[in-house]
């Protein structure tokens, strides 16, 4: 699968979780009569999504993935399309945190609560990752495919030849225009 696509989908999902975890955290909180704790989750909640969009502001590769992008193995072919096994092989710890943090929220739902305001930090600073490395691409005449590994491997990337992108400078003459 590309990996700009996956960085794309990885972003909805970590929102999609966020929000999943957040609804049973108020849920829980809300069974408890727990006022604090539906305060607390606002203000957490706020205070993560500024640190994300802080730290998404840029328009750059995040420090890790362009290390991941330069590590990646050339190739001339395409590698096998499986996006199904290439995201339950890189985000099985999303799911699983998802699950265990939305099944304590009925006796402790400050995990839920607190596990939204992370994902929301993840999912807002990932936000721009993915059209900085479609720019790469472009600019290099490349595509990034996420390679299928163990669960317990590190994410590699597979480097396949692409088609650059040229655009015309703003000084080039328009066709057809007069002077």
């Amino acid at each position: 699968m590309r990996y700009v696509d996956f960085l794309r989908t990885a972003v909805l999902l970590f929102g999609a979780a966020a929000t999943a975890l957040g609804a049973v955290a108020m849920a829980g909180a809300s069974s408890r009569d727990d006022d604090t704790l539906v305060l607390f989750s606002l203000g957490w909640w706020l205070a993560a999504a500024v640190i994300g969009l802080w730290l998404g502001r840029g328009g750059r590769v995040s420090p890790g993935i362009s290390r991941l992008l330069a590590a990646a193995r050339t190739t001339p072919m395409l590698p096998e399309l499986e996006p199904g096994a290439v995201f339950f092989n890189r985000l099985w710890t999303l799911a699983v945190f998802t699950v265990v943090a939305g099944a304590l929220a009925y006796w402790l739902p400050q995990v839920p609560a607190v596990g939204t305001g992370y994902l929301l930090i993840v999912a807002l600073a990932w936000r721009r990752q993915s059209a900085a490395v479609a720019a790469i691409e472009g600019r290099d005449g490349v595509r990034y495919y996420v390679e299928r590994t163990s669960p317990f491997k590190p994410t590699r990337l597979i480097r396949t030849p692409g088609f650059r992108r040229f655009e015309p400078s703003g000084d080039v003459a328009r066709v057809g225009a007069t002077p």
